[in-house]
């Protein structure tokens, strides 16, 4: 027995726009959690992101699969009743709006546990809820510079986003497993809580790497590529044909079985300008040219096979296009208003029938409106 609905019957109300939070709420509807996504008049911004699925967004139809919609206007009267009415009901209450919006309008997380007291909140923000920050609109590109994402991406010359969106799934797995945290704990004090989650903070904690590397090993790592700064060999290199592939050798004991088993060179694993990753590094540009030398003879089908015999970490360079077709890939199908679009799954396999409809705006404003105002 696998995962298969174990946050049935579990109500999440989803103030969601863009990514972040769509995508935390994506993975509670996917748990078997009712998500309903409460958007403006105009609907989630992202519903205008493409127009690939005859008419709507292939990109709308990733995060919002599995959810209830419905249309809401908190400037009027009967609106700003009905949200409350659900939130007097719900489980969780999810949102990314701007920091204090919410708030000013008598939705903080305290006040609506006067009347819900097992109410979990969770804000998704930028550069946090207060300080110097709250203010400061954030997306993805905006808070990958600011968190230096983009001076570690990139070449020497030139510094690079990551070409997804990496601070936003990121903060939005990152507030899925605070909300299942919650969840246990109100399970054993009977009282939710309010989470608050930046964007910033996420990102921050990926960058520790090159941080620490900064503060304690001299200075942070050069933009090198696909070639790794502080470990060599990891990187790319040229097979026959044009081709690139990328190996990763984590100790002396595996570059010793790399010269012997696939460069045919045994004597190089004791050579004292490659004894160490030290070394290695220090010597990088022979080493690299002795490695392209023996790897220029094979394509990449045979230098793949003699490295995985080797049991030497690699992978292919895959465009999007190999990743369409990839033998590994796991695909999903959601349905957005009768078109079929097939995405790759979420990375946690989940068992049984998984809600896969894609909601138009409103699509149950009129079934919610009567549910929760009765």
């Amino acid at each position: 027995m696998g995962l298969h609905q174990e946050l049935s019957g579990l109500l999440v109300v989803s103030m969601e726009q863009a990514v972040a939070a769509p995508y935390c709420g994506l993975m509670l509807a996917d748990a078997g959690a009712r998500v309903i996504k409460v958007e403006r008049k105009e609907g989630d911004f992202a519903r205008g992101y493409d127009r690939g699925a005859k008419g709507n967004s292939v990109f709308f139809s990733w995060l919002n699969r599995g959810k209830e919609s419905v249309a809401l206007d908190l400037n009027i009267d009967d609106d700003e009743t009905l949200l409350r009415s659900m939130l007097e009901k719900a489980d969780v209450f999810l949102h990314n709006l701007a920091p204090g919006s919410l708030a000013r309008r008598g939705f903080s997380g305290d006040a609506l546990r006067e009347h819900n007291p097992g109410l979990i909140t969770c804000e998704i923000n930028g550069y946090g809820s207060t300080g110097p920050g709250a203010r400061k609109k954030a997306y993805d590109f905006l808070v990958q510079a600011e968190s230096g994402i983009c001076a570690i991406n990139g070449t020497r010359e030139q510094p690079a986003r990551v070409g997804i969106s990496i601070c936003d799934i990121a903060t939005g797995q990152t507030a899925f497993s605070s909300i299942l945290r919650a969840l246990i704990q109100r399970g054993r004090t009977g009282t939710g809580i309010g989470i608050s989650i930046a964007m910033f903070d996420v990102m921050a904690d990926f960058m520790n790497f090159p941080l620490l590397s900064h503060r304690y090993l001299g200075g942070a790592p050069e933009r090198m590529g696909l070639t790794h700064a502080l470990i060599a060999p990891y990187g790319a290199y040229s097979v026959k044909g044009g081709g690139q592939i990328l190996i990763a050798i984590q100790s002396d004991r595996e570059w010793c079985i790399f010269c012997d088993a696939v460069l045919g060179q045994p004597e190089l694993g004791q050579d004292t300008r490659f004894v160490n990753n030290t070394e290695r590094v220090r010597h990088r540009d022979v080493m690299d040219e002795i490695i392209n030398a023996v790897f220029g003879r094979y394509d990449i089908d045979e230098i793949t096979h003699l490295l995985d015999n080797a049991q030497i970490a690699c992978g292919r360079l895959s465009s999007v296009e190999d990743l369409s077709d990839h033998e590994l890939i796991r695909n999903q199908v959601a349905d957005f208003d009768g078109v079929e679009v097939r995405m790759a799954d979420l990375p946690v396999v989940t068992e049984g029938v998984r809600p896969t409809a894609v909601p138009v705006l409103d699509q149950h404003g009129p079934s919610i409106r009567k549910e929760f105002s009765s």
